[in-house]
């Protein structure tokens, strides 16, 4: 059985780096040499300076093209490195529709950069297609999706985009973040570049900063990878290693993660100081069906709303397990506040227009009991109850 044929959790370990060839080593070797000696005066070896190519970054682009069925992938010093460097195939004059709830770094560099640079957008919202086919302009290039949604967990119907993207002659680009190839494939559902904070479920042990990219076709790996090497935004190769590690584990981490953030997307729906849970495995998600239809699962990532800013203020002081931080997809559950953190560089009135509120949280569940999780919340909600009862004592005497 050729590895080619096995599953996704096979595939994660069996892969064509599964064993060194020259040790026998069964974890891929770190090569740290920046230069290699060629032995041709006409002719290079393969590897001839580090930022170009080296054997350990290498492993780790071949590994993540496998998963996300792609031909080629490319690995940066970031998530941001990664949609920079995909943003550089646009050129002056051209268009990006993309979608409004993006996380506020790609933001800020399609609003702050790219315009710069004579690269114009337009934000919709992706889950209407209408809208997204009114935004089209003759010099429409890229279509830009994020799904599901970093915070509101909205979900994008990817092939129904790439459809009106090839029709336009644009490329879709696709950040997979939130899912990873382990629950959905964007490049299988018609995308041209798929890209990854592999900081984030990837590596998934909150101690490596690292980009992905992968894409499908000949001519557009060429083009992405002149861009690495001309941009220089590589991975470096202890990072590269770090990566290929983490992905070792991605099934079972998500899989742990994904039951636990159902439980705890469950609880908060019911608990009555929650006004709004936003996560795709809810029926109650407008999403729900898209959902289901493109990804094998909804992700360990849900967002929600308290009633105002002091009773989100009193619940983060008062909850003990999850780290209160930037970032997700770790084996610690993270508690993050867009406002003040991923979606910072976004202006507030940007932010409210898009619904992302003052008292809205981010939880990226992680590897703990998910009972503890629901215990620990539950007495930090009964703390923002008692504190809401001061205030209404207050109020009438």
């Amino acid at each position: 059985m050729a590895h080619g044929e096995y599953t996704f959790e096979t595939k994660l370990l069996h892969n064509k780096h599964k064993i060194d060839p020259v040790t026998g080593a069964v974890s891929v070797p770190i090569q740290h040499a920046s230069t290699f000696h060629q032995s041709d005066f006409d002719q290079f070896g393969k590897y001839d300076y580090g930022r170009s190519l080296n054997p350990t970054r290498e492993a780790l682009e071949d590994v993540i093209a496998e998963l996300e069925g792609g031909i080629k992938g490319f690995a940066f010093s970031s998530g941001m490195a990664a949609i920079s460097t995909a943003f550089l195939l646009l050129s002056a004059g051209d268009h990006i529709v993309i979608t409004e709830d993006v996380y506020g770094g790609t933001f800020r560099m399609v609003t702050e950069v790219l315009t710069r640079l004579g690269i114009e957008h337009t934000f919709v919202d992706m889950t209407n297609l209408e809208e997204v086919k009114q935004a089209i302009q003759p010099n429409t290039k890229a279509f830009y999706v994020e799904t599901p949604s970093n915070p509101l967990m909205k979900v994008t119907d990817i092939q129904a985009i790439s459809n009106i993207a090839k029709e336009t002659g644009a490329l879709t680009f696709v950040d997979n973040t939130f899912l990873t190839p382990s629950y959905q494939r964007p490049l299988e559902l018609g995308a041209d570049v798929v890209l990854h904070s592999a900081t984030k479920f990837l590596s998934g042990h909150s101690d490596v900063v690292a980009g992905l990219a992968v894409v499908n076709d000949e001519d557009l790996a060429k083009r992405l990878g002149f861009l690495q090497n001309g941009f220089g935004a590589i991975l470096g190769v202890q990072d590269a290693w770090l990566v290929l590690r983490g992905i070792k584990t991605l099934h079972v981490r998500l899989e742990q993660s994904q039951k636990s953030a159902l439980k705890l997307a469950e609880f908060c729906d019911a608990h009555p100081l929650v006004e709004k849970v936003h996560y795709p495995g809810l029926e109650s998600h407008p999403q729900y069906q898209i959902q289901k239809a493109q990804a094998a699962g909804p992700g360990a990532v849900l967002s929600f709303e308290l009633a105002n800013e002091d009773a989100l203020r009193t619940f983060l002081a008062h909850v003990k397990i999850p780290v209160f931080a930037v970032s997700l997809g770790a084996v610690e559950s993270i508690l993050s506040y867009p406002a003040k953190m991923s979606h910072a560089a976004m202006p507030q009135a940007e932010r409210e227009k898009r619904g992302i509120t003052n008292s809205l949280v981010r939880l990226s569940v992680g590897l703990e009991n998910p009972d503890d999780l629901i215990n620990d919340f539950s007495q930090a909600f009964k703390q923002v109850e008692q504190s809401q009862l001061v205030l209404q004592q207050g109020e009438t005497s």
